[in-house]
């Protein structure tokens, strides 16, 4: 059983900064891509930034500059730093993991965060 715990959504002020962070638990032999997607009322789910094993990363252009994704594979954690935070990226995130267990490889899902840019 494999389960991914998010945090670190919240209420935040056009320009202001957040930090999520989704962690992996249960019995992993180990995690290739991790990432992030959002999806706003409305709209479609769409990326926002994904990261390999090795820490390549990918950026939806929209968050390019301002969205920063890592990941403590040790930990077996992603993050997901987010910086010039814009009304339009109010939506819920989720992130995701490709998890390998002893006898089998998939995506798993967090429940969800939820990130509201107002004033």
């Amino acid at each position: 059983q494999v389960q991914l715990v998010e945090s670190g959504g919240g209420l935040v002020q056009p320009g202001g900064s957040l930090r999520l962070s989704c962690a992996a638990l249960g019995s992993i032999s180990g995690i290739n891509t991790m990432g992030w997607y959002r999806q706003a009322p409305g709209k479609e789910r769409e990326l926002v930034a994904r990261i390999t094993s090795t820490g390549s990363t990918n950026y939806a252009d929209s968050m390019k500059g301002r969205f920063t994704i890592s990941r403590d594979n040790a930990k077996n954690t992603v993050f997901l730093q987010m910086n010039s935070l814009k009304p339009e990226d109010t939506a819920l995130y989720y992130c995701h993991a490709d998890v390998s267990t002893l006898v089998s490889t998939s995506r798993y899902w967090g429940q969800g965060t939820q990130v509201t840019v107002s004033s």
